[in-house]
């Protein structure tokens, strides 16, 4: 795992040696993510400039430094990542008689020796794993950039002027000389809806991600040369391939065996490397899986680390801790404090680089610097949700539209009108000063957080699409708060499959899969673990797993209120079910308390009025008659909160 960062000039414009310093500073920009060295490769005829900042994991020598050169001098490429089934890649080399005289055994060198034999979109269709790079290609005097296939690590591109130029996150960009980044208010708008700015957009106007699956070729620095991006692989094409097999008959451990097997293979080809490596472990059906796939790859208890906390509601620690004891790992577990949380807040927005409203990022982070102390590797259960139906969406919003279709619009309304009234009420009923009536009856606090939204997305909703978009967002109409929204109208994406036999349930799995799983989970665990110097590995995105997990029919993702059932099944070889068996709680935190106790202070210097107003961004007076909403306990609007504070916070760091 490591940083790449680099320029693309007018050769005449900036000396070697000057392009060569410019680009340095962009690398060192980005140190957390590489530190063990930094390297810069200037070709100044052409005016490119290629920087890295290595993180050591496989070949820790001088043989796997970067920028590398390929043997026929062709390629020059800095690389951040893993190719992980690079071992049966170099040995087919080695047998076709195409492999070069191998100066050591790292992965990126078996990859440009790939490039040198087969070209770039050859090389990345037979890699598995996750990487972004850049490629200088000498003869063709061309630039390349390429990214994995589902977006595990990130790259950013754009233009200062008439110098291309490109990083793994913004803060290299913004270390080049007349880089002038301005907010792209459409960007802001999509931002506060979901949370998180979607690809390919980025918080800066003439920025933008690399889409995960593609590569870009640049025959010159001139913005105005530039092609799009073409991609190497698809999941439209990935769930397409497994149709037919989705809907052969099979026995229905059949899948099971299947998943384990394959699972077997790929976390073993993810526990290559030079140093100590472990795992996440929350406890719940995902990580769980892969610590047991571990411990079977390994001779040696594997190390696991979790955290907890003093808040029962969120606490998945002894969880976590019953599964290790079952699976015999070697576990770590830390009890974070209110303090420790609250001391990180103000630090986020400079890890998280643009505006990002995952809250969950706070444990994440908490847990990548705890791992830190003990490995430089950890693998991960991320993906199970979104490839094999583990949100409550797939399920509930079917089952919201089916009810919601049967009345008239004006009725929807009406309904949506009505269980909008029932809040408050339900919240008064609730107070610990009544003797919390709801609690008494058996229904969860969090019930009454989810009637509000059942609401706005009632009283809107045409089409279980609206239901699904709705559910998915923080602010359903980002005008309630913004001064410039822009309408983008989600639909666009659920549209893109009319064509795909696929069930409304799937149809959510897949939008999930190329928006929220590339922009925000695996957004909150790169920048998290990188923010540590901590590489972070998950096995569940390897595209053999993916594309596997589109030969399974929904039958066997989802049964009744049960998501993951083929994980499950493949879990229960391992691991007791009721060791596992509860409700999906996330990795969450007590937000809405935070805000209204030890982060109220801050909050309420982010959101005065008058700093809200100057940004131009936000409507100051709705913003601050949400906070006083919050802070009454009239609503929890938490999330809502959350994502307006991690926009002022990220503003006032680029002040």
């Amino acid at each position: 795992m490591c940083g790449i960062a680099g320029a693309w000039i007018a050769p005449t414009s900036r000396s070697p040696d000057e392009l060569g310093d410019i680009v340095g500073r962009m690398a060192a920009a980005i140190a957390h993510r590489g530190p063990d060295a930094q390297a810069v490769w200037v070709d100044g005829e052409s005016g490119v400039g290629l920087g890295h900042r290595r993180l050591s994991i496989i070949d820790l020598s001088e043989a796997g430094a970067q920028p590398m050169r390929s043997a026929s001098g062709r390629f020059t490429i800095v690389f951040n990542g893993e190719i992980y089934n690079h071992p049966e890649l170099r040995e087919a080399l080695e047998q076709s008689g195409d492999a070069p005289a191998w100066r050591g055994h790292s992965d990126t060198e078996t990859l440009l020796a790939l490039i040198d034999r087969f070209g770039l979109d050859e090389a990345l269709k037979r890699s598995f794993g996750m990487f972004a790079l850049a490629l200088w290609d000498a003869r063709q005097r061309a630039l390349f950039l390429a990214r994995d296939r589902m977006g595990e690590k990130p790259l950013y591109y754009g233009w200062a002027g008439r110098d291309f130029v490109f990083g793994s996150e913004l803060k290299a960009l913004k270390a080049f000389p007349g880089f002038k980044p301005t907010v792209d208010p459409q960007s802001v708008s999509e931002y506060l809806r979901f949370g998180y700015v979607p690809s390919p957009r980025a918080i800066y106007k003439g920025v933008a991600k690399l889409p995960p699956g593609t590569w870009l070729r640049l025959a010159s620095p001139n913005a105005a040369d530039a092609k799009p991006p073409v991609a190497y692989w698809t999941l439209l094409d990935a769930a397409a391939a497994g149709a037919a097999a989705r809907s052969a008959p099979r026995d229905a451990g059949e899948d099971a065996d299947a998943l384990e097997k394959l699972l077997h293979k790929v976390v073993a080809s993810q526990m290559l490397s030079d140093v100590p490596l472990g795992a996440f472990l929350s406890g719940g059906v995902d990580s769980s899986l892969i610590t047991a796939m571990m411990q079977a790859n390994s001779p040696r208890p594997t190390r696991t680390f979790s955290i907890g906390f003093g808040d029962g509601r969120f606490n998945e620690a002894p969880y976590a801790k019953a599964v290790a004891k079952h699976l015999g790992t070697d576990h770590t577990e830390l009890t974070v404090s209110e303090r420790d949380a609250l001391d990180l807040v103000p630090a986020l927005s400079r890890v998280y680089d643009e505006p990002f409203a995952d809250s969950s990022q706070i444990p994440t982070t908490l847990l990548a610097r705890l791992t830190r102390q003990h490995v430089t590797v950890a693998l991960s259960g991320d993906g199970g949700d979104e490839l094999f139906g583990g949100y409550n969406r797939y399920l509930f919003a079917p089952a919201a539209w089916r009810g919601i279709s049967r009345a008239p619009a004006l009725a929807r309304r009406g309904l949506g009108a009505l269980v909008g009234l029932m809040e408050p009420v339900a919240r008064y009923a609730a107070a610990p000063s009544r003797g919390d009536l709801l609690g008494r009856l058996g229904l969860p606090g969090s019930m009454l957080d989810k009637l509000g939204k059942l609401s706005e997305v009632a009283g809107r909703s045409k089409s279980v699409a609206d239901v699904y978009f709705g559910l998915a967002s923080v602010f359903i109409d980002p005008a309630a708060v913004a001064r410039q929204s822009l309408f983008v109208d989600p639909n666009e994406a659920w549209r893109r499959f009319d064509g795909a036999d696929v069930s409304d349930a799937e149809r959510m799995m897949l939008i999930d899969a190329l928006t929220y799983l590339p922009d925000d989970i695996m957004v909150k665990v790169d920048r998290a673990a990188m923010s540590a110097s901590l590489e972070s590995r998950a096995p569940f995105l390897d595209p053999r797993v993916v594309e596997f997990a589109w030969t399974v029919p929904l039958s066997g993702k989802i049964v009744g209120s049960i998501g993951k059932r083929v994980v499950r099944d493949a879990l229960d070889r391992h691991v007791p079910r009721e060791l596992i068996d509860r409700p999906k709680q996330g990795f969450g935190i007590p937000l809405d308390d935070w805000l209204r106790g030890g982060l109220k202070d801050w909050v309420a210097t982010l959101l005065d009025p008058a700093k809200l107003n100057q940004s131009g961004l936000l409507k100051g007076e709705a913003v601050a008659k949400l906070w006083r909403s919050h802070l009454s306990g009239r609503r929890n609007a938490g999330p809502q909160l959350w994502t307006i504070l991690m926009l002022q916070s990220w503003l006032g760091d680029q002040a």
